[in-house]
């Protein structure tokens, strides 16, 4: 059995090294103010206690009270556009100024040209809209729609994945963080399976330098995901995040397979694209690389251009079944603002040619990672696609052990050097950049990424 990641996130919150990254940096009027925002804020695992103190977020860079700057390739997945753009903020100051809010029970143009804009960008026929404020609500819209549709409420989902914090999102999701222990039972009917991961193949079956061997595993993945829809017989819908955030992408022909058994056995296929959708992957939408339509789509995140809380659910016309009861009734569901912010956002990414961005230059990014993979053997694994992109650190390539020390080790001296990202699962540093990044600027990051792995090796 190879190795797997066990520490979360939280636990690295509270790391002697955080500590001494911490003493290192803050100074007293620094200290001051978080102790200020731990004093407020109810505390919880990842974002407490707070790294530091952000004074000034633009373009690509945020910026601390103490004038340290950082590039920012982590950004919650919500800086497509980057930081504070220039046409986004006059479009919604201009919007403030025409009509700064309606009734949900209004119509108001902003609303109705989103629904529009969305519907014609989405695969397939997407068409029918509903907006929240964020991610984990149009989750729970998308299960409602489900069950109604379907007459059914059980879902599958995949173990890992993080689809909200609501209770219906934490149900259907899979990290232990937010659906363990202290909340007590979540909705029933839930039910989860192994994700896709060739690297770690939960399934046990080997893969070579991080690629399937689907004449050995024969997609048991998928068709696990197929064994559960025929032995419960009534399931109302797979969830599941076309490409993993983690990240990890899904092998070869994984979602036709997954999709071909949801309409053999009535269930719907519900893709939550909150943070890959509008680019992140270097297509519009992650399943757009797979060719595969779901029957509902979910986005957020970066809809609002880094700026406004805003979400969208799209459905097939024909999932539009429940008139005379209420999915959502979220008081900010057209909004004006949020709805011309969102607008605005895809146009900029359009006009900008910000898909075509993230796919060119993810690309020189793997090519550069897995150069640097060859040169560094505690790179065990490079994987992603577009801007989304993890490098999985080990002790051992032969066994996978992860490398948790060093991975946070390289993170607190990138910091230093001004890189701010994520880690994930542990051990995979993951960067998720903003689609407006220049060649110049990925590679200082990549230099920044090799300089400090190797001083920490």
């Amino acid at each position: 059995m190879k190795a797997v990641p066990s520490q979360s996130e939280g636990e690295s919150n509270t790391s002697s090294r955080r500590s001494d990254w911490a003493r290192r940096t803050h100074s007293a009027e620094m200290r001051r103010q978080l102790d200020a925002d731990a004093r407020v804020f109810l505390h919880q695992s990842v974002s407490t206690p707070c790294m530091s103190v952000i004074a000034k977020a633009e373009g690509a860079y945020i910026e601390d009270t103490e004038g340290r700057r950082y590039l920012d390739f982590h950004g919650n997945n919500v800086h497509h556009i980057g930081y504070g753009h220039p046409r986004l903020k006059s479009a919604i100051a201009q919007q403030m100024d025409e009509l700064p809010f309606a009734p949900r029970r209004f119509a108001c143009e902003p609303a109705t040209a989103l629904a529009e804009k969305l519907a014609e960008i989405s695969p397939g026929e997407l068409s029918k809209v509903l907006f929240t404020t964020g991610g984990s609500d149009a989750i729970e819209v998308a299960l409602k729609i489900a069950r109604a549709a379907t007459g059914r409420h059980k879902t599958i989902s995949f173990w890992d994945a993080f689809h909200g914090a609501g209770f219906g999102a934490a149900s259907v999701g899979g990290e232990q963080l937010f659906r363990s222990h202290i909340i007590g039972p979540l909705l029933t009917g839930a039910q989860h399976v192994a994700p896709f991961a060739c690297y770690r193949c939960p399934y046990g079956y080997p893969d070579v330098d991080g690629q399937p061997q689907l004449d050995v595993c024969r997609m048991t993945c998928a068709n696990f995901v197929r064994y559960v829809l025929e032995k419960e017989g009534d399931v109302a819908a797979v969830v599941a995040e076309p490409a993993r955030a983690v990240p990890y992408i899904p092998p070869p022909g994984f979602w036709s397979e997954v999709r071909q058994a949801c309409n053999e056995h009535g269930a719907l296929l519900i893709f939550d694209e909150i943070p890959t959708g509008l680019g992140k992957t270097g297509r519009m939408f992650a399943c757009d690389h797979d060719e595969v339509v779901p029957d509902i789509l979910v986005m957020g995140k970066a809809l609002g251009g880094g700026i406004m809380p805003i979400a969208a659910v799209l459905a097939r016309p024909d999932l539009d079944v429940a008139g005379e009861y209420a999915f959502g009734h979220y008081t900010h569901e057209k909004n004006p603002v949020s709805a011309r912010a969102a607008l605005t956002t895809i146009e900029i990414i359009e006009d900008e040619g910000l898909v075509e961005n993230a796919a060119l230059l993810g690309a020189h990014a793997m090519a550069r990672l897995n150069e640097l993979k060859q040169k560094n053997s505690s790179v065990g694994d490079v994987r992603g696609r577009g801007f989304l992109i993890g490098v999985e650190l080990v002790k051992s390539r032969d066994d996978k052990v992860p490398a948790n020390d060093l991975a946070e080790d390289v993170f607190y001296r990138c910091l230093d050097e001004g890189l701010s990202f994520k880690i994930t699962m542990g051990n995979t540093l993951t960067f998720t950049p903003p689609l407006i990044l220049s060649r110049d600027q990925m590679d200082h990051a990549l230099n920044v990424v090799e300089k400090c792995l190797v001083d920490a090796t």
